[in-house]
């Protein structure tokens, strides 16, 4: 259950939470500066508080990326959606962008926190989307990722099944951007998909109650 937006207010963060801890969604997904708050606010519930690095471009330095997960998991995030240096990975990077994606996830180990890595695939080939996979799976993260959700496009049938076949059972893969209705869900969840990212998560809910 996602809020990423620039303008979230303290009010909507719980208000996500309070609804996580109804439906019993897996985690709900902030901006590091509300790790401590969701942490707080979902203490002893079972639902995860995940937050984002390097979020939405990838852009950042590695060590600010790691340093930043370290920050968020210090105050509470159990789980880091980070995102991949994508100009990297498009030039040939791919020494670089592994050692990205590794030293968030050893940040996060130390932690025992689960690291997934968004790989933006609307910006990517195929053969990108391949390598990606590859990358993450080599650094020892526990997802990969279709989309921050904040670029091009989101994620689609065809991503997830790429990304299942190239991860096979050794990493989940999670389907963001755009999912925004129970039957998107459960195309993305038949595609491959285990984890599905969405702010319209309580929309799909009460959907899914009147499919029976």
């Amino acid at each position: 259950h996602t809020l990423l937006k620039p303008d979230a207010t303290t009010e909507q963060i719980k208000k996500i939470c309070d609804e996580a801890k109804k439906y019993d969604f897996a985690s709900v997904c902030v901006n590091s500066c509300h790790a401590e708050l969701v942490a707080r606010e979902l203490k002893d519930s079972g639902v995860s508080t995940c937050c984002v690095v390097g979020f939405p471009l990838g852009a950042m330095l590695t060590e600010a990326k790691a340093y930043e997960a370290r920050l968020a998991i210090e105050k509470g995030a159990n789980e880091i959606d980070m995102v991949i240096n994508i100009g990297a990975l498009k030039e040939g990077g791919d020494e670089f962008v592994y050692e990205d994606i590794k030293a968030v996830v050893d940040a996060a180990a130390k932690y025992e926190a689960i690291v997934k890595v968004i790989i933006e695939t609307c910006l990517l080939s195929d053969e990108e989307k391949e390598t990606a996979c590859r990358l993450a799976e080599e650094a020892k993260a526990a997802f990969v990722k279709t989309s921050t959700g904040f670029s091009t496009g989101g994620a689609t049938e065809e991503d997830i099944a790429l990304m299942r076949r190239v991860v096979g059972d050794r990493l989940q893969v999670k389907a963001s951007g755009g999912i925004r209705d129970y039957d998107t869900v459960m195309a993305m969840i038949n595609a491959g998909a285990d984890r599905i990212g969405a702010s319209a998560s309580v929309a799909v809910m009460e959907d899914s109650k009147t499919r029976g």
